[in-house]
């Protein structure tokens, strides 16, 4: 008889310990959504002209011209609070342009930007946010030369000609300033995640001088600065975790 009072007790208490435990699973999730911020992908575009490399390379026919615009890839952060939205990311952008096989040239970058806004519109479902921020990139030109005439056993007995054959690498780099607007879309049947459009202009503080593939200064390098329009379809989702709710 004991042991059927007390297997009864047992079952009338284990659904008020699970229901404080569901009750204290759901706090701690409310608490983390507080602190941990959303994450962002980004597929898009973005446009420039580097005039001074280029000038320089139209003297040259061996060489391509650079191309003005790179497709893009973004990984980064955001958090909203008060209707106050800061984000952090890194962009990965290339013209795409390359041809080992022939003459041609690329241009590819890797960026890292910090910005700030503020949502413009009280709509719970659709974010109005003008966007200001600071960022470094990081740039890389590439062009190839037209090798199809050269011999293969010039190239094979003849270092000076194996070295020839080699694309010419330049490396610059730039602080930026960013000002752009974002506007995204919150499903009511997802509200942890969005999708929305953000376009802007990036310029650079100051011109700089391009450098070789390993960074070295080169005397009377032509010079160029940011300036730069750029356009991307965002993605953004809370973390896994926040999700499960």
């Amino acid at each position: 008889m004991k042991i059927i009072i007390t297997a009864l007790l047992f079952a009338i208490v284990m659904p008020s310990f699970a229901q404080r435990e569901n009750e204290h699973n759901k706090h701690d999730m409310e608490k983390m959504e507080q602190f941990l911020p959303s994450v962002t992908r980004s597929i898009g575009g973005s446009f420039q002209q580097f005039d001074g490399l280029n000038a320089r390379v139209a003297n040259l026919p061996q060489y391509e011209h650079l191309k003005d615009y790179t497709a893009t890839l973004g990984l980064g952060w955001m958090k909203e609070k008060d209707r106050f939205i800061s984000d952090m990311g890194i962009t990965i952008g290339s013209s795409l342009s390359r041809h080992r096989d022939e003459k041609s040239s690329t241009i590819r970058y890797i960026g890292f930007n910090a910005n700030a806004g503020y949502d413009v519109l009280k709509d719970e479902r659709i974010t109005l946010c003008p966007l200001v921020g600071i960022g470094f990139q990081a740039y890389q030109a590439i062009f190839y030369k037209d090798n199809s005439a050269v011999d293969f056993d010039d190239v094979l007995q003849s270092p000076a000609v194996e070295n020839s054959i080699h694309p010419v690498k330049f490396n610059n780099g730039f602080w930026v300033y960013r000002a752009g607007l974002g506007l995204s879309f919150k499903s009511p049947k997802h509200p942890s995640s969005s999708i929305g459009l953000q376009a802007g202009y990036t310029g650079s503080f100051q011109k700089r001088a391009w450098r070789s593939r390993e960074n070295q200064s080169l005397r009377n390098a032509p010079k160029d600065r940011i300036s730069q329009f750029y356009v991307s379809l965002i993605l953004t989702s809370k973390p896994w975790m926040m999700m499960k709710k």
